[in-house]
Formats: structure tokens, sequence, C-alpha cells
């Protein structure tokens, strides 16, 4: 069955560009010129990922891609815009985002980031850990589910609050270098930046940590990345 896209932009030329050669790539497109017809394709369902221009008439596309997160946390939404700035990208990030290309964009490497998030998605539904619910002191997470239960309760949490748990769960009691984190959870290090990983983590320990600035589980390891300890281990984590 081919994967099903929808893309979301309204500079016609773009989007006619992106249809023909995500078509002649082998996806199904359905495209949408504006936020809220974006928003009213969605919810009827069937698409595997969204290519999300931030610069939209109405509704920009942070504010669809945070209304669909706060419905769902699973489709990828790769955001295609003219901003640069790393402000503007870990902004598209923080928002719920899965990736960022900045136009004018190579359409092949446009097709490589497609690919990588279908395979970021294969290698989070095919789980090393023995069950779906993972269980660490008194919190677990349902990478299943997308739930949480965390200090203040049960919570939902985004696609890319799940894979980073899910592979540092993979890789407890171990050192990970921020660039692994990157490689697996985003396919590629060379952008987003490691502040990326760091602002990410931040937001987790809150939901896991009583004390964030003195984490049990989830321990910087200064200059190289982080140590997820199951079993609560106290100590110092020293962000840089």
């Amino acid at each position: 069955m081919k994967r099903r896209i929808l893309i979301v932009e309204d500079e016609e030329h773009i989007a006619d560009g992106l249809n023909l050669n995500l078509e002649m790539a082998g996806y199904e497109t359905v495209v949408a010129g504006d936020g809220q017809t974006a928003l009213e394709l969605w919810s009827q369902g069937g698409f595997d990922l969204i290519l999300l221009d931030i610069m939209l008439p109405g509704k920009d596309g942070l504010e669809v891609c945070r209304t669909i997160r706060k419905e769902s946390g699973r489709i990828p939404i790769l955001f295609l815009t003219a901003r640069d700035r790393d402000d503007d990208r870990v902004a598209g990030l923080l928002a719920g985002g899965d990736d960022y290309l900045t136009k004018p964009f190579n359409l092949q490497e446009l097709l490589l980031r497609v690919a990588a998030i279908f395979r970021r998605q294969t290698w989070y539904s095919a789980s090393e850990l023995p069950e779906t619910r993972y269980q660490f002191g008194d919190y677990w997470v349902d990478f299943a589910s997308y739930q949480a239960l965390g200090v203040t309760g049960e919570i939902g949490l985004s696609q890319k609050e799940c894979m980073i748990m899910k592979f540092l769960a993979e890789h407890a009691n171990e050192v990970v270098p921020r660039d692994m984190i990157l490689d697996a959870v985003w396919g590629y290090n060379v952008y987003p930046s490691n502040r990326t990983v760091d602002n990410f983590v931040a937001r987790l320990r809150k939901i896991f940590e009583t004390d964030p600035s003195h984490p049990k589980y989830i321990h910087t390891i200064r200059g190289v990345g982080y140590k997820f300890t199951p079993s609560g281990e106290s100590g110092t984590s020293i962000e840089l």
C-alpha cells in the first residue's frame, strides 16, 4: 500500500513540484493551500506524513501543528519554510514537528528526509523492549498509546518525546552521545542541533523527575550526552 502524504503549501508552483516528485517516488499525495483546509483534510484520516509550510494564509503552520498534536502525537510532520534561523527551527520542532527543511531546498534531499522519517517509524514500531509499556521507578511510558505516568499523573507525550524515551530505554545504564540520539530520532546529525536534544530532555525531566535540577533517571554526562538509569540513581546533572 502506498504511503499517503498531505502537502500543505500555499505557493502553487512549489506545491505542484512537490506533488509531482512525490508521486513519481511512489507516494500518494493530497494538496492543501491553507491551514484550515489542511486541518479539515487531516481530520478525515488516512495520512502517513504531513509536509507543512509555516507561512500560510490564515492559520500558520505552527498553529496547524499544535492543533494536530493536541489530537495525535503519531503522524510525522515535516516543516517546509523560508525561515532558517536556529530559533525558528527549534520552535518548529518543539511545536511537534519531526523535521525541518529550509526553502529553497533540493528535491532529492526532501525525498531522502521523507524516506528517513518512514524508516524511523519502522524502528519505533519494531521495539527491542519486551513490552510496549515500559516501567521505571513509579513511572511508565506506553510506546503504543503515547501515554505516560509522570510526576503529576497520566499525560500524553509527543512522538519525539516517546522516541527519545524509547531510545534511552533501549540503552538503559549506557552513556549515549547526543549525536546518537539525533541519528536515531531524527535520522541524521547535521540538523537539528544538540540544543534541540537538550530542550526535549529538559521537557522529559519535568515530566518524570520530582526535582529536574537533580534528576534520578536522566543524567547529563558533561561533554558527551545522557545516561538513563531506570533504577533511579541520585546524582548531579549539569546542563551544557
